[in-house]
């Protein structure tokens, strides 16, 4: 499982999970190192629209792109804190 973590401590916050399922191509992706594209739009399991900045899916990116079961963990505050990818294509889980 790979993470990306935030800068607070999120251990002792109440925080809320969000899990969804993403597929970008590598082209589209692209986008965001053209500078064409910041963010990224998507839509959790339980049908809420989360957008946040596409920076952070840097270490997930592979020759297909970004693919797999993601979870969003954010505080209180809608703040970002950590996000993990739970199963890529070809992965075990």
């Amino acid at each position: 499982m790979t993470a990306v973590r935030g800068v607070s401590d999120h251990r002792l916050m109440p925080r809320q999970e969000i899990r969804f399922a993403l597929s970008i191509s590598r082209e589209d992706y692209l986008r965001y190192y053209q500078g064409l594209a910041c963010q990224v739009l998507v839509r959790s399991h339980d049908g809420r629209h989360i957008q946040f900045p596409a920076r952070f899916l840097r270490p997930f990116v592979s020759n297909q792109g970004i693919r797999g079961e993601f979870c969003l963990l954010i505080d209180e505050a809608n703040r970002m804190l950590d996000l993990q990818c739970l199963s890529s294509p070809g992965s075990s889980r």
